[in-house]
Parts: structure tokens; sequence; C-alpha cells
């Protein structure tokens, strides 16, 4: 059986070739990455560039006002809750078409 400074030899040898592998890989797929920016003529303004959709589906984006109220400026989408504004309009017998943009 090996002894304590044998195997701890074998830990460090062992754990300079991962490095070795890793670093190898890492040049490997940088290369990779610059020959296909290349080749699709991309700069690195363009991988880090946000793109015009997000993964969510673009949420988070503003949408345009279907509702406003003219002696306010207040707006709705007309998405999620209505506001109180426009509650306490409604219950006063206006319409929602009264504050259609």
């Amino acid at each position: 059986m090996a002894d304590l400074k044998e195997l701890l030899e074998q830990r460090a040898a062992i754990e300079r070739q991962i490095a070795e592998a890793q670093r190898t890989a890492r040049a490997d797929a940088i290369a990779k990455v610059r020959t296909m920016m290349h080749e699709y003529g991309l700069t690195t303004a363009d991988i880090t560039a946000k793109a015009s959709g997000s993964a969510r589906g673009g949420a988070g984006r503003k949408v345009a006002a279907k509702y406003r109220n003219k002696s306010t400026g207040e707006s709705w989408s007309g998405r999620g809750l209505q506001p109180k504004w426009l509650k306490a309009a409604i219950n006063s017998g206006a319409k929602l078409t009264d504050f259609a943009v």
C-alpha cells in the first residue's frame, strides 16, 4: 500500500494534469469562438448585446397606453388591475371607452 507522501505526490500530479486539461479545453473553445466570429462577421459587441426580445418573451417592456385620464394625464395600458382613478371614474358613471386613447 502507498504511504501518505506518495499519495500526496500523486494527487499533486493529477491536479497539475487537470489544470493543464482545463487550459487546453479553454484555449480550444476560444479558438472555435474566434473562428465562428470571423466566419459570421461578428464583433464582441454583437456577442454581448442584448437580444431584441428577452428570453422571458419580452417581459419588462413598456406597453403603449390604451386609456388616459385627460384631466390628470394618468394612463393605463389595459393590462393588469385597473388603476384606482379609472375604477373611481367608472363607479361615478363614466364608461371605459370615454378614456380610450
